[in-house]
């Protein structure tokens, strides 16, 4: 079962850089930043300072930090905040020394990334912090944006959660499509680890205590409680009393997660960690550029 206190390991440096650089170019098209560079030369050089304008808690400082560098090795960075760390309006959030045209050529990438994950990492925050009084986990999906899934899912480690799996062929996951074109439970099951590795876990998507039995019937290593009242998810921890993982999903928000949680299940899946987080407000304001 995953662990929500589990060190925070930042993303492979090749996949940020890549996707900073997918990023950058995308921004700077076949010219450049034509507005910057028509105004400032070369050796114009100054300070900008990004800060916050909302409360939360931040994520995203290597990826902004490989926008200015990958603009311009020149660019100097001064980080007041790490990753996990809380913002309170106003909070400078790091300082930046270098050539003008660089700062603001950078500023909307690195802006983006950091906005977003930082509201991944704050929403994440406000999940966990509404059932720490219990032992469950509350971990991410699969609904991420095309290309940042490993960017969105270390936001959410940020903010206190633990991840699902990062990609189809993680783990067997028997959802409700493979059940209905299989022909059943068990039929699903055993075609499945007919064709799978004995390291492969395995995990069924049951949305009734008559496939939850029947789920058990095969052993499975997990269960996921899809959209299940309140009443048939503590019937179901019952029923699995310890045997294998409990997942609840489907429709949790924040008001309904604490009382999921109160169920006894182990694990909370959050479609909306990822697919619903809105960015965090942070502004870069320029200091006037010295020669």
């Amino acid at each position: 079962m995953p662990n929500a206190k589990h060190k925070r390991m930042p993303p492979p440096e090749h996949l940020v850089a890549d996707a900073v650089a997918a990023a950058l170019e995308e921004d700077l098209g076949l010219a450049g930043d034509i507005t910057s560079n028509a105004i400032f030369d070369t050796q114009t050089s100054g300070t900008a300072i990004i800060k916050a304008r909302e409360a939360g808690v931040l994520a995203g400082a290597l990826f902004a930090d490989e926008a200015f560098c990958q603009t311009d090795l020149a660019c100097e960075i001064t980080w007041h905040k790490q990753d996990g760390d809380q913002l309170a309006i106003g909070d400078h959030i790091a300082e930046i020394t270098g050539p003008v045209r660089a700062i603001l050529t950078a500023e909307r990438t690195a802006l983006n990334f950091l906005g977003r994950l930082t509201g991944i990492a704050t929403l994440t925050a406000r999940y966990a912090e509404k059932i720490k009084h219990t032992s469950a986990v509350i971990v991410d999906t699969r609904k991420t944006t095309p290309g940042l899934r490993f960017a969105e899912k270390y936001a959410v480690r940020v903010g206190g959660g633990s991840n699902h799996r990062f990609r189809l062929d993680d783990a067997v996951l028997i959802k409700d499509n493979h059940i209905a074109f299989a022909g059943g439970i068990k039929a699903a099951i055993s075609k499945a680890r007919e064709n799978t590795g004995h390291m492969i876990k395995l995990e069924v998507e049951v949305d009734t205590l008559e496939q939850l039995n029947k789920a058990l019937a095969e052993k499975v290593d997990a269960v996921l409680l899809d959209n299940m009242s309140l009443e048939d998810l503590r019937r179901a921890v019952k029923t699995i009393d310890g045997r294998l993982i409990a997942e609840a999903s489907g429709g949790v928000t924040l008001d309904t997660v604490a009382d999921i949680a109160a169920t006894g299940v182990d694990i909370i899946s959050v479609g909306a960690l990822t697919h619903s987080a809105p960015c965090l407000d942070l502004g870069l304001d320029i200091d006037i550029p010295t020669a």
